[in-house]
């Protein structure tokens, strides 16, 4: 049986056998694009931070870092216009878009909800609470690790950017003109740019997981749900 997505993102659906359509197709494009986004500017910025061993000959006949920054640059040219995509379907999508750019604080039952799912979490408790959208303690990371964390990330990257551009450049308008000054100096621009970065990390690391684990022991599809968009409560 198919029902309609309550407007309530944190009503729990508990009729076992019913599924609901939750996330869109922008949406879910937007969210494998941003994983693998993720997983190449990871591992660029890796090696831009701690670059491999010097290969044999001459500096001017290999290009090995060059490569590596120009997929790194390219690679956050595309997490960035991915996310401006995201926030404006934040706009015309269904309110399930819009959970992760926003956080209901007022609601006495999402913070509920937060210590409820940390319990869960820890084994306290044996019957979790069934979500449409993200349960609340999700919420609340993805707001801090993606939206937060990915605004933090293109702003100090174009700045860091923008400086190599020199004046004139657009990063260097919009960014290095003020993030820099902001932080101090550069090197100090490239510090929080690398921490942040394994903060990413440790959320992909977390987030897959958990979605695993929800999938088995919350007997609701998780992982299936951003492909089809359909999220199931099973029996």
């Amino acid at each position: 049986m198919t029902v309609k997505t309550q407007d309530d993102e944190y009503s729990a659906l508990t009729a076992a056998g019913n599924t609901v359509y939750v996330y869109e197709a922008p949406v879910r494009l937007w969210h494998w694009l941003n994983a693998l986004s993720i997983v190449i500017l990871a591992v660029t910025g890796y090696f831009i931070a701690s670059p491999p061993p010097s290969v044999a000959g001459e500096a001017s006949e290999n290009f090995l870092m060059g490569y590596i920054r120009f997929v790194h640059f390219a690679t956050a040219y595309v997490f960035t216009i991915a996310f401006l995509v995201r926030i404006y379907w934040a706009f015309v999508g269904n309110h399930h878009a819009r959970q992760m750019f926003k956080l209901p604080v007022t609601d006495p039952a999402w913070w509920s909800g937060i210590w409820q799912e940390l319990r869960w979490y820890l084994f306290i408790v044996k019957l979790p609470r069934k979500y449409i959208g993200h349960n609340p303690l999700a919420h609340l990371m993805m707001f801090f690790s993606i939206t937060l964390g990915a605004i933090f990330m293109i702003a100090t990257g174009f700045a860091l950017y923008g400086e190599g551009a020199q004046e004139g450049h657009w990063s260097h308008m919009i960014f290095t003109s003020w993030v820099i000054p902001l932080f101090g100096q550069s090197q100090d621009v490239h510090t929080w740019h690398h921490m942040i970065a394994w903060t990413f990390v440790w959320f992909v690391m977390i987030h897959v997981y958990a979605a695993i684990r929800e999938d088995i022991m919350s007997r609701q599809s998780m992982i299936s749900a951003m492909i089809s968009g359909e999220r199931t409560f099973r029996e």
